[in-house]
Parts: C-alpha cells; structure tokens; sequence
C-alpha cells in the first residue's frame, strides 16, 4: 500500500501539492471557528454538586455577579485606620459608584468591610460578563480604577491596591504571553537550529516550518468544522495544544522520513527511487504512530471532565492530517527539490562513521539484560515518586508575587481569612416551592459559624423568587489550596447538608467546591483513560507488528515512562523547591505529550529491531544495529521535542515552568532510555519469542543486494 502511495507521490508531485493547496484554500475560507469555553464549571458532569449550584445560582440569580475584584485600602505608615481613614474610604466608594464603567455593578464598603484590627478596609468590587468583549471591559474597568484610586485617596495617608480575579488576571496576562511568545519563539528557532546542525541545510531546516504551519491551518479548519456537526468545543488552552503536538509529531514524522531518504542517497539511488523507498520503509511507521496517537487522543472522549473530552477529538484530527501530510506534502516537495534540498552541504554523500551509537548498539547487544534492567530501574526509581503525587489548584500562587494584585491579597490577609474573595457559596433551597424565611437562613448563618474551616459568615442574599437564598462562608485557609479543597469535601459539605432547616437543602458551590468535584473527576477520568489506552495502543502495535508478545512488554514500557515522568516532577516540585504540590492538569499533559508521542519512538525502534532481524541477524546482532542505524533519528527528534518544552522552564509562570520541564524529562526517558535501551534490550533478550506468534523477525528468503542495504550507511546527526 505505501510503496504504491510513495510512486504516486513521487512520480506526480505537482499534481499532490497543488490537490493539497487546494483543499488548503478551500478548508481555510470556508470552515467555522471552534467555539471556546473558559468557565470550568462549565465543563464539569451536571450530577456534581458545584455544578447543580451554579444552575441555582444562574436562576435565582439572574443579576449576580460573574467575577469580582476588590480594593484593598490601608495605611501607608503601617498603623490601625481611624474613623476619619474610614470616612474617607466609604466616600471614595461612593464617588467611584458615581462614574462605575457599565460592566461594574458597584463598589461596596462599610463597617463590616474594616478588618477587626483595623489593619485594612476593603471595596468589593462585583462585575458582570463571562464572554471574551466582557473580560476586556472588566480589564479597562480595573485599570481605570487603579487611575482614579491616587487622585481620591490624595493627601490622606492612605494607598490602595486592586487585586481579586479580574485585576490577577490584567497583571498576569503580559507573564502568559510573554511565556507562551518565548515557547513559540522557542519552537520556530530549535527545530531550524537543530535540524539545520542535523543536515546543514537552511532549505531542509525550513521547510518543516512551513508545511507543519500550513498544516496546522487546515487541521483548525477541519476541527471548527466537526465540532459544529458533532457539538464539541475546547477550551482557551486547545489552539496552543495544537501547535504543541503538530510541531512535535511533524519535526519528528519529517526526521523520520528525511534520515531515510538520505540514508537512501547514500546506497546509491536516484532521488525518486531513494524517496519512494524510503515512503515505503517509514510510512507503516509513521501510519502506525499517527494512528497510536490519535487512538490515544481519542480515549479521551472517555473522561467527564469536558475540558479533556473536548481536546480529544480536536487533537485525534489534528494528528490524522500530520499524518496525511507526512505521506503525501513532505515527499512530494522533497521529491521535487531532490538533493537540492541538502544544500550546501555535501557530507550528504559521506558515509558518517557514527561511533557514538555504534558503541551504545554494540553495548545493548552484547548484554541486553544489563541494559534492560539498568534503564528499567532508573524507570521504577522515578516512578516511585508518584506516590507523594499531590494535585495543586492554586493557580495565583504560581504567578509572579510582585504585581499589585498578589500585593493586595496579601495585605488583606493581615486583617481578614484568605477566603474573602473567593468564599464558599452554600445555597438554601426550599424543597416544598414556599419561600425561605428569614429565621431559617439565621439558623443556617448561626449553625454555619462554628462548621470546620469556616472564618465568617456573610450576610445572607434571597434569591429573585424568594425559594432560595444564597450564605457566603468565607474559609480560615486559602480557597485553592489542597486543605481548602479536602475541608470542603470532607468536612464542611457534610456539616452544611447537615445544617440546612427543615423543608430546604444546601447545594455546596463556588470555586473551592468545583476544583473539589475536578480533583474527583479527574483521579476517575485517569483511572480509565490510562487503562484504555493501553489495551489501545497494544492492539495497534500488535498489527503493526503481528506480534502479541511485543506490544505487551512496549505498552508496559511506555506506561512505566508516564509514571516516571509524574514522579520525576514530584521529588523536583513538591521534593527540591517544596511548592505545595504540581499544577493538577500534569497527569493529562503528560498523556498527551510524553505517552501518546513518546509512543512514537518506542515504535520505530521496534520496527527496526524487526527490519534487522529479517536481515538474517540474530537478536543481539538486530538490536545492535537497530540501535546503530535507528538511535540517531530517535535522539534527534527527541532533542527537538525535549529542548522545545524545556525552553517553558524560562517562563516566569509555576505552571507553566511544571509543563515545561515534566514534558521535556519526558520526552527525553521515551528517546534516550526506553527506546534506546530497554526496547532493544528486552527485545534481545526474548529473541525470536518477542515476534510470536507472527514472527514477522523471519529473515527474507530473498534478501537485497549487498549495494542497496541499509545497515552499511547510518543515519546520524553528522550528515
């Protein structure tokens, strides 16, 4: 099938790329644009409890407010407010409720809003609007207050800082994008940097660039379209996805395809020949990986958490068509240019002596169980570190500490709980359709007072048909982290459902609660997708290699790998730098890049573990060589993937700096030590067994001439 594929190709590259500029054009112009979600909540199963809140919330409270921020007034020689502080503070508040912007719904202060030392008085500030036009209103509104705010507390020995949602959100919005400009940035310049090193050639450097780039326009294209047939969305976070996976899988299908096309130069063909041959030995390879990874993508359909449900599809197409691309534009362009491509360089032509991998293949030949067992252990020995595995929600802390809002925060805490701004929100619901009384939302408030966690208890606010009322509780502990989360599910829930009044129920929501019902979604989504995928990718591997032996100890291998890299940034993050515990969206990135991707390596080895050995080598021999010949294109692509999300660490974001290195550590366990050492080694040591029952390792009854042999001219960095 991919040798007729590759004569088509190669012989009709004009008709090809014109078909692809085409369909390019046509899929562009006329497809919809996926439509976005940011609200997490939003994303979460209707049976959890946070989210059966909000559905109160969004009818009993058709005017409440969305998100919120607040101004956090104190003295600046350090000292109590006085009664004339106050005044001057409550006048401010109403000056600045005089001229509020549209998306501002007032400015609130009074007695209950000075800390009981005095240390501080507070202005809430509550906004309306969740759409994108309605976050950049609330980012004016925000800054145009931090204007006023000077001119109003002039001359009065006071200052006062904005802080809250809406004002962290203004000030880290310059460190995301400053972040993800550097890991673009980043991107564009080691994939061109090292490819160019690999081949010398500015041409061969470029090209992936913008055929992956083309591609990755056609792919969103056809994401926007099915997501309108089928009635998925993503969220702010899946276009930057995207790009990630479609560079990594594309630098890597290319070096694939490329180190096989020179590698075919090299034993003399002509360009077509050397092109359409090496379509032919990568294609079931790249088809194979391609399909792994959208397989594995597309498991995610599995989770309730709509966030990851929604990547999958959007991803699974994504890789489909850098697959396609792979097959059809790559060779087809390369075809055209012929060695034209590889210029100035001549050392295309060269024989590269390869010592480097030529010592590690001969090493894992002549003891693969030394290197089975010694890449197997340094696996286990990180893995174990997943057993201090602690998820961490608070995402404020991960930003810088130094803007105004993370300071306003932790000026209010000298005087007030941490959970101010972001208080659990318990709604009283009557269960009988008669209103909620005043007494019985006061036996609630008084009962509420002395559950666990809770630092105050706010007024209660009816609800516009009187059947319900909403009870702020304000936690001792900070709302995003991991105590606050196990508090709300554990203790504070139970002893809330416990105090509502006779003839009503207490629904548990805001924020606290929706990252508790996360937590919980996803330890359960883990638990499936993980397993599925598995049995998946072992199906796949196992008619790629019509072996069933293989695929289980692969499949194991690269499950070991995940595990490794989750422990990994368990004794960096919660071990070395003592944070709190790792961003909790980890565990799904790492499934995403390090072992649907990495699966990518593990795959080539062992189909060129299985090439050599139907050379007529025997299993040491086959694994020596396919280390030889195969180790350079897995270390090379490896190093493009690695130092790419390595680049994340420069970041000034904890989360991001978590992503960047867990992935690159990742990446760089599935190159370096999976594919390059256990794979082969394990393989060696089963031997022909590793093929049963296919034995697809039987050697050909007519092997090639001796001239057209791969296994004489290496690929390798040097070229």
């Amino acid at each position: 099938m991919f040798a007729r594929l590759a004569r088509f190709v190669v012989r009709h590259p004009w008709w090809t790329i014109v078909a692809w500029l085409v369909a390019a054009v046509l899929i562009i112009a006329l497809s919809p644009k996926l439509t976005t979600e940011s609200d997490q909540g939003d994303f979460l199963p209707s049976k959890y409890e946070s989210v059966q809140a909000l559905k109160i919330a969004e009818k009993a409270f058709p005017q409440q407010e969305d998100t919120s921020s607040l101004v956090v007034v104190k003295r600046s020689d350090g000292q109590a407010l006085t009664a004339q502080d106050t005044a001057k503070v409550n006048e401010a508040a109403k000056t600045l409720n005089a001229k509020k912007p549209p998306t501002v719904l007032g400015f609130a202060t009074g007695p209950e809003a000075v800390a009981p030392n005095k240390a501080v008085q507070v202005i809430m500030v509550p906004m309306k609007g969740t759409s994108m036009a309605d976050s950049e209103k609330q980012g004016d509104a925000v800054k145009q207050i931090r204007k006023d705010l000077p001119t109003l507390l002039k001359d009065s020995g006071m200052e006062a800082k904005v802080g809250g949602d809406v004002a962290g959100f203004v000030d880290n919005e310059d460190s995301f994008n400053k972040s993800f400009e550097i890991v673009g940035i980043a991107t564009f310049v080691l994939i061109i940097g090292l490819i160019l090193l690999i081949f010398r050639a500015p041409l061969a450097a470029v090209l992936p660039i913008v055929v992956i780039t083309v591609t990755m326009q056609v792919a969103m294209g056809l994401i926007g379209t099915a997501s309108k047939i089928f009635g998925f969305s993503g969220d702010d976070s899946l276009s930057t996805i995207i790009l990630i996976v479609l560079f990594g899988i594309g630098a890597d299908y290319y070096l694939f395809l490329m180190f096989r096309f020179r590698e075919r130069l090299r034993a003399g063909d002509d360009k077509k020949t050397a092109m359409i041959t090496a379509v032919e030995r990568v294609g079931e390879v790249i088809s194979s990986a391609a399909a792994a990874i959208a397989v594995t993508f597309l498991v995610l359909l599995l989770a309730t958490f709509g966030v990851f449900s929604a990547w999958g599809p959007a991803l699974a197409i994504a890789v489909v068509v850098m697959g396609i691309t792979s097959l059809t534009l790559f060779p087809a362009l390369v075809s055209l240019l012929g060695t034209a491509v590889f210029w100035p360089s001549k050392a295309w032509k060269k024989q590269p002596k390869g010592k480097f991998s030529t010592a590690i293949g001969r090493g894992v030949g002549k003891r693969p169980a030394v290197a089975a067992a010694a890449s197997g252990l340094v696996l286990v020995v990180l893995a174990l570190g997943t057993l201090g595995f602690k998820a961490d929600y608070d995402f404020a802390a991960g930003f810088p500490q130094d803007t105004e809002s993370a300071q306003a925060t932790k000026d209010m805490e000298k005087g007030f709980p941490p959970g101010l701004t972001t208080p659990v929100q318990v709604f009283i619901k009557s269960q009988n359709g008669q209103p909620v009384t005043q007494q019985q939302l006061q036996s609630f408030s008084q009962a509420a007072e002395s559950a666990p966690g809770v630092g105050k208890v706010q007024q209660p606010v009816p609800g516009q048909d009187k059947t319900v009322a909403r009870v702020d509780l304000v936690l001792k502990v900070n709302p995003a982290s991991n105590k606050a989360i196990a508090l709300v599910k554990d203790e504070l829930a139970p002893a809330v459902h416990k105090a509502a009044p006779e003839g009503t129920r207490a629904y548990v929501g805001g924020s606290t609660a929706i990252f508790s019902d996360i937590n919980t979604v996803n330890n359960r989504d883990l638990s499936v997708i993980l397993p599925v995928a598995a049995v998946l990718i072992a199906l796949i591997l196992a008619l790629l290699l019509r072996s069933v032996v293989a695929p289980i100890y692969l499949v194991v291998a690269v499950l070991l790998g995940f595990a490794a890299t989750l422990g990994s940034a368990v004794y960096v993050f919660q071990g070395a730098m003592g944070e709190a515990g790792v961003t909790f969206q980890l565990p799904i990135v790492l499934y995403l890049f390090v072992l649907a991707i990495g699966t990518d390596y593990n795959i080539l080895m062992t189909a060129r573990l299985r090439e050599e050995a139907k050379e007529g080598h025997d299993p040491r021999k086959a694994a020596a060589l396919a280390v030889q010949h195969g180790g350079p294109t897995v270390a090379a692509a490896g190093l493009i993937l690695a130092g790419t999300f390595s680049v994340m660490m420069l970041a000034p974001v904890s989360m991001l700096q978590q992503m960047g290195f867990s992935v690159a550590i990742g990446i760089a366990l599935s190159a370096f030590v999976m594919s390059t050492f256990l794979v082969p080694g394990l393989t060696a040591m089963l031997g022909h067994k590793a093929w049963w029952p296919g034995h697809g390792d039987e050697p050909k009854k007519q092997p090639r001439p001796n001239d057209t042999r791969e296994d004489f001219a290496p690929t390798g960095y040097r070229g």
